[in-house]
């Protein structure tokens, strides 16, 4: 790798092309965010936890997600950038956090990418089973199963990752259409199942102080965190979005959608199902709310729209990961792959190739925990604590870049710095006490996702790592970020590429 000396102003980089808009940077950020998947899955494993309180929990938990969302969208429109938190915390913390913010997402969505990839085998293997297919070669197929949902998911992945390699505009277009399929059958079911339900709707659904622990409550908090994780999938192809107030809309947008979606599915889950039934389906909690509700073949149709959002959710889980790395690679925080732009379709496409083989690989490695819903839970647990740290960084990293506005405007320094650091120490904290009662609620490790050992062994070599990177970036690569923190400018000169 060609270096240049240290301190010096790194040379023009390519940025990538702009032709998204509002519209498209909805498509993305919702399709990343995947709510019929969260729905389906999210809300059984967070049952699992709060109970009968899933309405509290999702709006209990958005009140901290929609100060990072101001956050990000006040960030966004000073400064666009593909590595949004990564340049952001780096600039206005210190370089450190800054490649913590961008290495924990990365591996984050890696993690969430192997999740993901077994979700969307799952959900395979039980529309075959709705079909009457049950057995291939003597094998009998089991949608529980981590190594078969693992085996039929990467063939899925393989595709997505290809698609996305063409170009944002053609994976948005894709992704647009699978969420209007998905949306129509989520309203369409979840409405009915409100109106027809047999269990009666409870007030007590949406009291956060009927939640049976201080523990169950940090932990239902940072799971549905996890769901409205992605609304900043809008950000990350900010500089392929024709104007930087459009992604600052579009992940607005989604948030606001996604608060909606949650509450009603959550309510109409209720009304449906019991508790152990929410908590003991897993990733079969949709299809069996859709059995409840109807029979063959309409029942399949929330099946469907569950795998629709999985494999939309790859392909925007690439999507974004791919431009974070591209933004690493221009400052030298990582290799050169990653900012290697394709000629023909103006996009990172070896760094997206790379995404979808180490999400592979990670998903491979899943298969230590043999039961599927055991390592959802794991791998959610894990995400929401790094996540949550990622997006409390990036919010204090706004607090202390419009600090000045308290004394200018009080008005505009509640909304850009108290709303944003309140949101961050609400998060911190959450996974503070959720890391401790991890710690203290057993005395040895087990590749288990009911043991807390585990639970928190992820999550801590998800951050020490990062930390081990930085170090190899500063005094190996010696990468300029680590003397400014400055990330490499949104506006460097347009590659020339002509369109395929």
């Amino acid at each position: 790798m060609t270096r240049t000396p240290y301190g010096a102003a790194p040379p023009a980089q390519p940025s990538l092309r702009k032709s998204l808009g509002v519209v498209d940077g909805v498509a993305i950020a919702a399709s990343s965010t995947a709510a019929t998947t969260s729905i389906g899955i999210g809300l059984g494993v967070t049952a699992g936890v709060v109970g009968l309180h899933l309405p509290a929990i999702m709006l209990l938990a958005f009140l901290p997600i929609l100060g990072i969302a101001g956050a990000y969208s006040r960030l966004n429109r000073v400064e666009p950038n593909a590595g949004n938190g990564y340049v952001w915390v780096g600039r206005s913390l210190t370089p450190w956090l800054g490649f913590l913010v961008g290495w924990v997402n990365i591996v984050a969505t890696v993690a969430f990418l192997a999740y993901t990839t077994a979700v969307t085998g799952s959900a395979v293997l039980q529309l075959a089973g709705e079909a009457g297919l049950h057995r291939v070669a003597g094998l009998a197929l089991d949608p529980g199963s981590t190594a078969q949902t693992t085996a039929v998911g990467l063939v899925v992945l393989i595709a997505v990752t290809v698609t996305a390699v063409t170009g944002v505009r053609t994976a948005a277009r894709l992704q647009s259409g699978l969420l209007v399929f998905e949306y129509v059958v989520l309203l369409g079911f979840c409405g009915y199942g409100i109106v027809t339900g047999p269990h009666p709707f409870r007030l007590s659904w949406f009291d956060p102080f009927a939640i049976p622990s201080a523990s169950a409550l940090a932990q239902g908090l940072l799971l549905s965190v996890f769901c409205y994780w992605g609304f900043e999938a809008a950000f990350s192809v900010n500089e392929e979005v024709r104007d930087a107030r459009d992604a600052s809309r579009a992940g607005i947008t989604t948030l606001v959608t996604m608060l909606a979606l949650f509450l009603l599915g959550s309510v109409a889950f209720q009304r449906v199902l019991s508790q152990p039934e929410l908590a003991g389906h897993g990733a079969q909690g949709l299809a069996y709310f859709g059995d409840r509700l109807a029979s063959q073949p309409l029942a399949a149709l929330p099946l469907v729209a569950l795998m629709f959002s999985a494999v939309a959710s790859l392909q925007a889980g690439v999507i974004p990961t791919a431009r974070a790395m591209f933004a690493m690679s221009r400052d030298r925080t990582l290799g050169t792959v990653w900012a290697k732009v394709s000629p023909r379709y103006g996009t990172p496409a070896a760094g997206t190739l790379l995404i979808g083989g180490l999400a592979a690989a990670v998903a491979a490695l899943s298969l230590v925990i043999p039961r599927l819903s055991d390592m959802i839970l794991a791998t959610v647990n894990a995400v929401g604590i790094v996540v949550s740290l990622s997006y409390a960084l990036t919010a204090l990293a706004a607090a202390a870049r419009f600090r000045g506005l308290l004394r200018q405007d009080w008005r505009q320094g509640i909304r850009a710095v108290v709303l944003p650091a309140l949101s961050a120490l609400a998060l911190l904290g959450l996974g503070g006490y959720l890391g401790w009662s991890f710690y203290t609620s057993t005395d040895h490790l087990a590749l288990r996702a009911d043991n807390g050992w585990f639970l928190l062994l992820m999550p801590t070599l998800m951050v020490a790592s990062g930390f081990v990177a930085a170090a190899w970036a500063k005094w190996v690569r010696r990468s300029p970020y680590f003397r400014t923190g400055h990330g490499t400018d949104a506006d460097a000169p347009q590659l020339l590429a002509t369109p395929s």
